[in-house]
Formats: structure tokens, C-alpha cells, sequence
């Protein structure tokens, strides 16, 4: 049956051979099948972050994430940067779990850089068990240089655990756990990884799992101490979506068959061609630089974002309006997962010339 086709920035849209598997009978979590192909599956989680250290997944939402890495890693002092409305809501995580955390905002629109990272790090009296970044920022469409920002925060604060939201970067844009020197990393299946929403995967260093045996009250399902035990018996502690399971084994198997780098490239071509069509139609971008190759976050009043949303769904598609104060000033453009060209054309075509 025919169905909206979703450019929204998440859920995504899932290709029919990923939702055939999710209609797979039911499977037992604990059976011989389930652990081979968990078994099968972590090695390609641990190379779709780019890590020999440790990956995982969960049954739980990315804001499950969020909470478990303050949860885990952080006693007390933990650093926050925000330009957005996910950067601000991880800091309220922090808040109540009961630790101390501090907030550094920039205007919404802006990247977090290395320098303004850097600058705060230096102007600190007591030094931050952990700095939290949000490398794309879903409401702005902003991709901060994490990259840069972590070499910043290694070389002024060498002992701070750098932990990333990277919900809507990891599989669209380029990302190196490893390389990069992280400690912490997660996103939903429902983004770049183009599948359902119901699981979370992440990344973690050796470092990070270390001062996670240092933290108490880490809770059960999300004790990061305990995950490499549980992972070793292919058991995860609580039932997964089993069919979940399987569609993200293929479609690891697939992102390795399209190989990152090109999959990266994707989606800046993506990203490029919808700025193009935006300021063609008149639709400036809000982020002025460092523009995500996975959301684009176009301006408009809230009469066009309107006519826009509803020509999208006379061509079939659906639209994102804007995120939380930029509801009714700008739309969402959710152009990740396994989006190509084409597809992108016809949701442009759908949506040129709307007047109110």
C-alpha cells in the first residue's frame, strides 16, 4: 500500500527490505538464533563508529543515552554546550539526575568550535568530569566540528570524558570514535541508520567504562559496567525488539557494502542540493555555516511552512515543520538514511513554486 514517503528528521524512511525482516515471525530473545546474529552484529557496529573499543545497542530511545552516559560517568561536575534545543535538553538530564552541571549557550544557528570549547575549559577554576557535545543539532541543522572540539578538550582538560550526542550525524556524516579520541557516542536506529525507532546504539571507550565502575546509583538496564558482561554471553538484560535486531544486523551489512565514506558523500549531496533548491525558492538557510548533511532547517512564515507541508502530502511526502521556538519560523528538511537523489528530487519538485 502506498504510504507518505517521510522526509522528516526522524523516523526516516525504511526500505522495503529492512521492513520485510521486521515482519519476521516471532523469536525468542535468548535463543541460539537471536545470539548468532547479535554476535554477527557488533563487529559491524563497532566499524559502523569507527572503534575497536566497545559498541553496543539497547532497547531504549537515544534520551535513554543521554541519561546513561550522566548516569554512568559523571559523579558531580559535568560541562554542557548548547546552540540548540537537544544540547539544552541534555543539560536538564543532568540537572535531574542530581548533578552540578553547567550550561555554555550560543545562539541557536551557531556551531559549537574549539576555540569557544578551549576558552572554557580554561576560564574554569575545578575541572569538569565530562564535557557533553551535540554534534548535530537536530532542531537547527547545525553539525558542530567535533573532531576539532574534541582535540580541544584532550589537549586543555586530558582527563574530561568527551561524550557526543550524535543521533543524526553517526552514518551521514563523518565520524570517528577512535580517531577522534571520544568516550562516548549514541543514536536511534530511526535516523541515519534508516530503520524503526525501539533501539539505541553506542559507543564506548575503555577510559569511559573504567569511571563507570567508579560511579554508583548507575541503575540496572543501563549500568554500562555491566554491559561488556552481558554482550559476552550475547544476552542483553532486558527483551529487545528481536526482528529490530535483525533488520539493524542488515542494515550494517548493507552500510558496509555502500562502504561510510560514500555514504557520507551521499548525504552532502543531499544536503547541497536541497540549500540550492532553498535559495532558489527564496528559503534561507537558518544554520549560516557548518551545515548539517542531515537536516536542513529552512525559513519561512508560518502561512508558507503550512502550504508547504501540505503540497508535500499531495505529492506524497511528509514534511518537518520546525523544532521547539523555531516552530513557526522555519521547516525541516530530514534528508539522511537511505535517501538518494531521485527520491530528493521528487519531494523538491512536490514543494517548488508553493505560494499562500
Amino acid at each position: 500500500m502506498p504510504h507518505p514517503v517521510l522526509f522528516i528528521p526522524g523516523p526516516v524512511e525504511v526500505d522495503p527490505e529492512l521492513r520485510e525482516i521486521m515482519a519476521m515471525p516471532a523469536l525468542g530473545h535468548r535463543s541460539q538464533t537471536t545470539k548468532d546474529c547479535i554476535a554477527r552484529l557488533l563487529p559491524l557496529l563497532a566499524a559502523f563508529f569507527q572503534t575497536r573499543q566497545n559498541a553496543w545497542f539497547e532497547n531504549v530511545p537515544a534520551t535513554a543515552l543521554m541519561e546513561a552516559t550522566i548516569r554512568n560517568l559523571v559523579h558531580r561536575r559535568v560541562l554542557h554546550f548548547a546552540s540548540g534545543a537537544f544540547g539544552e535538553r541534555w543539560a536538564q538530564i543532568s540537572e535531574q539526575c542530581g548533578r552540578s552541571p553547567t550550561l555554555v549557550e550560543r545562539p541557536w544557528g551557531e556551531p559549537i568550535t574549539a576555540e569557544f570549547v578551549r576558552d572554557t575549559l580554561r576560564a574554569s577554576t575545578e575541572p569538569f568530569e565530562a564535557v557533553c557535545i551535540t554534534h548535530c543539532e537536530t532542531s537547527t541543522g547545525v553539525l558542530s566540528p567535533l573532531r576539532e572540539i574534541a582535540a580541544a578538550v584532550r589537549e586543555t582538560s586530558p582527563d574530561t570524558l568527551i561524550l557526543a550526542d550524535v543521533v543524526t550525524s553517526v552514518g551521514g556524516a563523518e565520524l570517528r570514535f577512535d580517531d577522534w579520541g571520544l568516550d562516548a557516542a549514541f543514536a536511534g536506529t530511526q535516523k541515519c541508520l534508516a530503520l524503526p525507532p525501539g533501539l539505541c546504539v553506542f559507543a564506548l571507550s575503555d577510559r569511559a567504562l573504567a569511571k563507570s565502575a567508579q560511579v554508583p546509583g548507575r541503575g540496572f538496564l543501563l549500568d554500562f559496567a555491566a554491559t561488556p558482561a552481558r554482550f559476552q554471553k550475547l544476552e542483553p538484560p532486558a527483551t529487545p525488539c528481536v526482528p529490530l535486531v535483525f533488520a539493524l544486523e542488515r542494515q550494517l551489512q548493507r552500510i558496509a557494502v555502500e562502504t561510510l565514506p560514500v555514504r557520507w558523500a551521499r548525504h552532502a549531496a543531499l544536503r547541497d542540493r536541497t540549500l540550492a533548491w532553498g535559495a532558489a525558492e527564496g528559503y534561507a538557510a537558518f544554520a549560516k555555516s557548518h551545515r548539517s548533511p542531515t537536516v536542513t532547517t529552512l525559513c519561512a512564515d508560518a502561512a508558507r511552512i503550512d502550504a508547504l507541508v501540505a503540497a508535500g502530502k499531495r505529492g506524497g511526502f511528509t514534511l518537518g515543520k520546525g523544532y521547539g521556538k523555531l516552530a513557526k519560523s522555519t521547516f525541516r528538511v530530514g534528508h539522511m538514511g537511505d535517501h538518494d537523489l531521485v527520491r530528493l528530487e521528487r519531494l523538491l519538485q512536490a514543494l517548488s513554486g508553493v505560494r499562500t
